[in-house]
């Protein structure tokens, strides 16, 4: 895949300079919505806070996301475990778009303080975690069940058709992945396919948003140090996998700082977890690590993978130790792409529901999206809402996927119009 060259917002203006297309004022429409929609996104919003529930455990969210969209008069379909889909059709001719939410939640124990602040419990791997929407997928499930209400009361003046994405499983569980193997694209073939995040980072009231490439590809890695068990008073009777994966370890921070060109694009080569041993005084036979792998270029992303199987095998064996390396470990997420050309277009309805100077293009994101997987099958957009309210540092602020998420409830009002205009914009015909 060639990676597009990332399109600043001062370039997309000048694309755009005298187009007839682009709104320069936010649809009186997109305002009445959101007047009016506002107290049901909130309440949707909040409940599925309470309620949250992990990747591919999705069914509360997605039974409530489907009686909604019953009751909006549309034929909601189950795809790829928990997901649901269902398509609005305009009672006008024109192009078909897709608008997508994901609804999962992570392995987090909440400490924010909200009155509905979640309390829920599961096991995962083996343990007994609390359950939060840490992340703020509960506000992107809210937003597009309010747009969605908004489009459905507008299908008889729509133009063309809006396939509405709720998917689950985006948390490193492939749910992209699974709803388009069950067939999500295959009858409906979107023009373009438009996305958002609540984002910490970002302060409220405010729209990131960079054509080209924009979170970085993920993928995950797993490492098993192969020694041969002793007493921990005699190492030299076997070969400890201890220090030999501290050596690796030690090792693969020249990857990145030594070997990879990072003055192209970033990179980052993070190890995440190293367990090996159960007592003190004995050696164990193994020790496994595992991390991920956060790139934005395909040949860097290629070659990561061979300089870190390449240490691990050689430090092992300076050692006398073996490793099974699977790097990287499964498919991952590819690099999320803003189609240049798009995001050129749609920058102006984003401004007009924000105000230009509340748009902004923000650096390269290290995090990673599903929705990169949408955006290879047709042109797309994903854009950052802003999550940290008015008084508190995003510099600072708890980053999403922390314990103390918090989120500003502006965000789903401005979530809701910038969704929503988005889609009219590019749905309905240019006036003039």
């Amino acid at each position: 895949m060639r990676m597009p060259a990332p399109l600043s917002l001062s370039l997309m203006a000048l694309l755009l300079a005298g187009s007839a297309s682009a709104q320069s004022a936010q649809r009186p429409e997109v305002a009445t919505a959101a007047k009016a929609l506002q107290p049901k996104v909130i309440a949707w919003r909040r409940d599925f806070h309470q309620h949250p529930e992990l990747s591919l455990h999705e069914a509360r969210t997605a039974t409530k996301v489907a009686e909604h969209l019953r009751r909006l008069g549309l034929k909601p379909v189950m795809l790829g475990g928990h997901g649901v889909a269902a398509v609005i059709t305009g009672g006008k001719p024109g192009p078909d778009i897709a608008l997508r939410a994901d609804m999962d939640a992570l392995p987090v124990t909440e400490k924010t303080g909200l009155p509905y602040a979640s309390t829920v419990t599961t096991d995962y791997n083996g343990q007994t975690v609390g359950v939060m929407h840490a992340c703020g997928h509960d506000a992107h499930t809210g937003i597009l069940m309010g747009v969605a209400e908004a489009l459905a009361g507008m299908q008889k003046n729509l133009h063309g058709r809006v396939l509405l994405i709720f998917q689950p499983a985006e948390e490193g569980e492939g749910g992209a992945e699974a709803m388009l193997k069950d067939g999500l694209f295959r009858d409906f073939k979107p023009e373009a396919v438009f996305g958002l995040h609540v984002f910490a980072t970002v302060p409220a009231g405010q729209i990131a948003v960079r054509g080209g490439p924009l979170m970085a590809a993920s993928d995950r890695f797993s490492i098993r140090v192969l020694g041969r068990q002793t007493h921990g008073s005699a190492p030299w009777g076997g070969i400890d996998p201890i220090v030999a994966a501290a050596d690796l370890i030690g090792s693969a921070q020249t990857i990145v700082s030594r070997r990879t060109n990072i003055a192209k694009l970033p990179a980052v080569v993070t190890f995440g977890s190293i367990k090996g041993g159960v007592r003190y005084n004995i050696i164990p036979d193994e020790v496994d690590l595992v991390g991920t792998i956060r790139t934005f270029d395909p040949a860097m992303r290629e070659k990561i993978f061979a300089d870190l199987r390449n240490v691990s095998e050689h430090v092992a064996a300076a050692h006398g130790a073996r490793v099974q390396a699977d790097v990287p470990a499964d498919a991952g997420y590819p690099v999320t792409v803003n189609d240049p050309a798009l995001t050129a277009r749609m920058l102006p309805s984003l401004q007009a529901v924000a105000g230009k100077a509340n748009v902004y293009e923000p650096p390269l994101e290290m995090g990673a999206e599903d929705f990169s997987l949408y955006a290879q099958k047709a042109p797309g957009m994903f854009f950052f809402v802003g999550a940290t309210g008015a008084g508190i540092d995003p510099a600072t602020a708890p980053r999403n996927h922390s314990p103390e998420f918090l989120l500003d409830e502006s965000a789903l009002d401005l979530g809701f119009r910038a969704l929503l205009q988005v889609a009219l914009d590019y749905l309905q015909p240019a006036q003039g």
